[in-house]
């Protein structure tokens, strides 16, 4: 969390009243300036959220696995949609999505996901499919933040489940 933090000199009388406005629209632009820091830094997940929302989603793959993912394919559904957050999953061992953010990707074959050279769904896919039951895996790739162009780090939590494997993405 960023906090910023300004020198406040007390008015004196002989300052100018234009001196005073500025200074306090100096401050004004401050605060919000740090607001604006915050509500960006609030818009992404951390990881602890992301493990939290995939755990969730093992809990109810494995109580009802086709209501689960109904759920996970609810865009409305804030238990796993949150912020930059949403559970995946794809089927073994064929490798189709089960499970997106968009509707559109159910179906694909999740190993044909690049980023650039980058081959993101290969990874995936190998890293939950090789993994033993109920572990926890973590990808690590580059990925730009929406609305950026630069690519910044982030991770894919995954882990498999009977014949799918879920996970959740999130910035580093």
């Amino acid at each position: 969390m960023i906090i910023a933090s300004v020198a406040f000199t007390p008015f004196r009388s002989r300052q100018s009243a234009m001196t005073r406005t500025l200074y306090a629209a100096l401050y004004v632009l401050v605060a919000l300036g740090g607001g604006a820091v915050l509500a960006a830094a609030d818009r992404f997940a951390s990881a602890d959220d992301g493990k939290a929302m995939l755990e969730r989603a093992v809990t109810a793959l494995k109580a009802d696995p086709a209501a689960a993912l109904k759920q996970f394919n609810d865009d409305k559904n804030k238990q796993f949609r949150d912020r930059d957050l949403f559970v995946f999953c794809f089927s073994l061992p064929d490798g189709n999505f089960t499970a997106f953010q968009s509707p559109v990707m159910l179906g694909t074959d999740v190993r044909e996901l690049k980023y650039q050279d980058e081959p993101i769904g290969q990874h995936a896919y190998d890293a939950a499919a090789n993994a033993p039951e109920g572990d926890f895996v973590t990808i690590e790739y580059n990925f730009p933040k929406p609305g950026t162009k630069a690519a910044a780090t982030k991770q894919s939590l995954e882990t498999r489940i009977g014949k799918q494997a879920c996970g959740v993405t999130y910035f580093k």
